[in-house]
């Protein structure tokens, strides 16, 4: 196969936080080092390049440039993948916007007054990752290394809990339920997943008919995101307790045994998981807008989001192939 036109734009929602960017920046070079092929990460919004810019750096690199296999790097279907990004690479949406219907959006927004796409080949947009199977490897490599970080010895009984975003769309909800039927299908700790917005069952729900259910004494909360961004460095440690909101927008850190802090996530090589013990009874703070306390108060483990794990750089290898 020779592959010297085509090229592969990876598709990152973009984040305000730049270790984010960072991940991104390690995906693409992990996936050019593997792969044949030239690639680029362009952002849907916030962060540089947008997915224009990002075309026309990969034009500049290659002026023969034929065929564009974009690709998003997001594991679910959702207004982004389905309305956003396709509108923005001036192709067309796979559904209509519940948002717009009309498709006219108004000034500010991120899809108003868009820059036009400046490429005559080819640009092929393929679905996200999905369920699939090789990201089970994933996630029981996160949960084996948060239980090494465990202060509880081997025989303390485990409970895993699978976090995902959560979509006004029901392709979140399709994404989770399938991908934690093969998560609950193939383990012997007793499960369950949770929503971390949007869609229930929420987090503390999830955590709470989980521990009621089993004996648990430590749970690894495992966020099935692709990178670090506001949602896994603050949304669900508050959730979790281990940052207290005191409602005024400050967020005060719980210093557990290890001193993590939590905005150091980007050391993403070194398999750091936060555990928190729950001994001050603080864990009784309302997260969210049901007001669902959180009643476990055992040991909470929590690795980080998938990042440039290996598997996700051939599950995006096996995707760009088999478009060709």
């Amino acid at each position: 196969m020779c592959y010297e036109n085509t090229a592969v734009l990876l598709l990152s929602h973009g984040s305000t936080l730049p270790y984010a960017e960072e991940v991104f920046k390690d995906i693409c070079a992990k996936f050019k080092a593997k792969t044949e092929f030239d690639a680029e990460v362009g952002y849907m919004k916030v962060a540089k390049p947008n997915l224009p810019q990002a075309i026309k750096i990969l034009k500049e690199r290659n002026p023969n440039l034929k065929r564009i296999i974009a690709t998003p790097v997001f594991l679910a279907a959702g207004i982004h993948t389905n309305i956003d990004i396709p509108i923005i690479l001036g192709l067309e949406p796979k559904e209509v916007d519940p948002r717009q219907p009309d498709g006219i959006y108004p000034e500010g927004h991120y899809l108003y007054g868009l820059e036009d796409v400046d490429f005559d080949g080819d640009i092929d947009l393929l679905g996200p990752i999905g369920p699939n199977p090789k990201l089970l490897e994933i996630i029981n490599r996160k949960i084996s290394g948060a239980l090494e970080e465990s202060e509880l010895d081997a025989d303390a009984k485990t409970g895993v809990l699978l976090v995902v975003h959560g979509s006004r769309l029901n392709y979140s909800k399709e994404f989770i339920t399938d991908l934690f039927g093969q998560f609950e299908a193939q383990t012997d700790y007793p499960c369950d997943f949770g929503f971390m917005e949007l869609v229930d069952p929420n987090i503390p729900s999830s955590i709470n008919k989980l521990t009621s259910e089993n004996e648990v004494d430590r749970l690894v909360v495992v966020p099935v995101f692709i990178a670090p961004g506001a949602h896994t460095t603050r949304d669900i440690p508050t959730i979790l307790g281990f940052i207290e909101d005191d409602g005024t927008g400050h967020h005060h850190h719980h210093h557990h045994d290890h001193d993590h802090d939590h905005e150091h996530t980007h050391d993403h090589d070194h398999g750091h998981s936060h555990s928190h013990s729950h001994d001050h009874g603080h864990h009784h703070h309302h997260h969210g807008h049901d007001d669902v306390k959180m009643e476990f108060d055992g040991e909470i483990l929590y690795p980080d989001p998938i990042c440039d794990d290996d598997v996700l750089i051939e599950i995006l290898e096996d995707m760009v192939k088999d478009a060709l």
